[in-house]
């Protein structure tokens, strides 16, 4: 296949784009964009053997029958910074190739992750895993930034006095807080990243790892700006319902709303309580329940 050069990517090589207070994210790297994706598909060689319009359908029709092998031949790498508590939710992402700095071989900088004082909540009632939506009063949420900035000062103080005795630094580190930031190269492609960003863009994911996969996200259109309007259309913008949810909708579009006394449909599917309630969600907000 004819080697993919894509300006707009070029343009943006090794350049930083800051996330949260202190991390950062940079395109170091990319094989291929959306001409390489259309040469895969077409098993073809050389640029330009369709119309800008055709290559456009042909990916869109790969991307929504999830016909994904031709995606993974675009591949990006980035150089990202990020806290470590966020690097170990990423890194459950197994599809990519990584290379982490290693608090073995080097004294880990005094970088830690303080939170922003509006992005300070309370456990969530109704989320096990995340916060509420609205933000302590701003005495509060100094309050706890104040106990978070003291415990990490206290953690790379005694860290820094244990490499000062000549303590292993594989010794030193392990005290050392989730918040300290870790620096990674990550190389994956591009229907992988497509998984990534489809989970970690989702409302439900944690803030701080929303923020660094909207940025790849927007890397990532400059790469393949054709593949990722389709994602984003097909995908991210997208609701799945179950057999029985599919069910429930047919009867609805039949002009027969839940509960209206209409007869099930022919599998003998219906939604009551939870069920219902998300199918209800889904409709009305066009989240992923």
């Amino acid at each position: 296949m004819a080697h993919c050069v894509v300006p707009e990517a070029e343009a943006l090589l090794d350049k930083e784009f800051p996330v949260l207070d202190k991390g950062f994210v940079r395109l170091v790297d990319y094989l291929g964009g959306d001409q390489r994706v259309v040469q895969a598909a077409r098993v073809s060689y050389g640029a330009g053997t369709k119309s800008y319009r055709e290559d456009a359908g042909l990916i869109d029709y790969l991307l929504r029958r999830r016909h994904t092998s031709p995606f993974e031949q675009v591949i990006l790498t980035f150089h990202i910074k990020l806290p470590i508590f966020v690097a170990r939710q990423w890194i459950r992402h197994r599809t990519a190739r990584v290379n982490e700095v290693s608090g073995r071989y080097s004294v880990m900088k005094d970088e830690c992750y303080l939170p922003a004082a509006e992005d300070v909540a309370l456990q969530s009632d109704d989320n096990r895993q995340g916060r509420r939506g609205e933000a302590l009063e701003g005495a509060r949420a100094e309050e706890v930034r104040s106990a978070l900035e003291r415990g990490q000062r206290e953690a790379y103080r005694d860290y820094g006095a244990l490499i000062d005795q000549g303590i292993a630094r594989e010794l030193a580190r392990i005290n050392l807080p989730l918040s300290l930031y870790t620096e990674w190269y990550w190389q994956i492609d591009l229907h992988n990243l497509f998984h990534f960003l489809e989970l970690r863009l989702d409302t439900h994911a944690q803030k701080e790892i929303r923020l660094y996969a909207q940025v790849m996200l927007d890397l990532a259109r400059k790469v393949a700006p054709l593949c990722c309007e389709s994602f984003e259309r097909h995908a991210l913008g997208a609701v799945r319902f179950s057999r029985d949810e599919f069910a429930e909708l047919k009867r609805r579009l039949a002009g027969a709303p839940a509960g209206s006394g209409a007869p099930p449909s022919p599998d003998g599917a219906g939604l009551s309580g939870k069920a219902l309630d998300r199918f209800r969600a889904k409709l009305e907000t066009g989240e992923q329940l």
